[in-house]
């Protein structure tokens, strides 16, 4: 049986694909810092083949024992998101490149090891020039610490010499929604169901600024996928992740969410600058691997707004649905 450690295990993203790759018959180890709590993972704590290691992925002695164990590797531990890496620079310097680049020596001096999946980002995109869709080949602009991370770290993987048998893959992912274990609502989805959803008013600023968006599910399969596809179609390449038709401007995602939300008050505050602003394409990813989305915007809208309505979250503003 495959045997999987996943970096940031218990974070929003992580803690759907471990359940995933459980249901997929696969033995997990997570492995996770925890600065957000391990509550995602009570679920699957009993599971047989669930393993849990609290340590932090800057700290090799944390984790170095782990990788004689497994048979491969997805690294999403991270400091995540601009505004907790303009908090955290220095943290998120340490994490987002050192350690990451630590992580990946040691992966690939191992002989059991056979790939390493790395969580990219779109952000690295920057701004679009013109109109025209971004895609694996375009040159990236990344405009934030974050992003600047995240495209060093990526070049590096890319770029190093690995043994033959061994294949690291780097995948773009879209700006990510939708429910998790590990639920947060500081993402643009999810934050303005949350206010539409209790009847405040959503103020938009630059509501004419694309990006494009992914299900976490979805992102968590394309994971999966990855290790599961020939070798030679993904060693040593990067591929975005998402669908070319799920991207939007703000203002077309506040027009989804009046429909399924009535009465609800949207504001708009003009923005003419934002660092970033880009469409991408997806045929990479879906032409080599068959990648398709499984879950759409529209319907997740609705998905939010009955849990929130629900009231299955006690304070949906809570500091812990937050990454800062």
């Amino acid at each position: 049986m495959e045997k999987v450690l996943v970096t940031g295990a218990a974070g929003y993203i992580g803690s759907v694909l471990v359940n995933q790759l459980l249901r997929d018959d696969k033995k997990v180890i997570a492995f996770d810092i925890l600065n957000f709590g391990g509550e995602s993972l009570l679920s699957i704590y009993n599971h047989p083949n669930f393993t849990f290691v609290k340590g932090d992925v800057r700290v090799k002695e944390d984790y170095q024992a782990l990788l004689d164990q497994v048979d491969s590797v997805v690294h999403l531990a991270a400091i995540v998101g601009d505004p907790a890496c303009s908090k955290l620079p220095e943290v998120a310097t340490e994490t987002n490149w050192e350690a990451s680049k630590e992580l990946f020596d040691l992966c690939k001096e191992k002989k059991n090891i056979k790939r390493f999946v790395f969580a990219s980002t779109c952000s690295n995109y920057g701004k679009m020039e013109g109109n025209d869709f971004l895609n694996e080949d375009s040159p990236l602009n990344p405009v934030s610490l974050y992003a600047k991370l995240k495209v060093k770290f990526e070049k590096y993987l890319l770029g190093s010499e690995v043994r033959e048998d061994f294949a690291a893959t780097a995948l773009r992912f879209s700006t990510v929604y939708g429910i998790s274990p590990r639920i947060r609502f500081d993402l643009t989805v999810n934050e303005f169901v949350r206010e539409l959803s209790f009847g405040r008013e959503l103020v938009i600023f630059g509501e004419q600024f694309w990006r494009p968006y992914c299900h976490v599910e979805d992102l968590a399969r394309s994971c999966i996928l990855v290790l599961k596809s020939d070798p030679k179609l993904v060693k040593q390449e990067v591929f975005g992740v998402g669908d070319s038709n799920e991207n939007y401007q703000k203002k077309m995602l506040a027009d989804i969410m009046q429909e399924v939300i009535p009465n609800s008050v949207v504001k708009y505050v003009k923005r003419d600058e934002d660092p970033r602003d880009y469409r991408v394409e997806f045929s990479k990813i879906a032409n080599t691997l068959g990648f398709k989305i499984t879950k759409r915007v529209p319907d997740s809208v609705e998905a939010i707004h009955e849990l929130l309505k629900a009231g299955v979250l006690i304070d949906p503003w809570d500091k812990k649905y937050q990454n800062i």
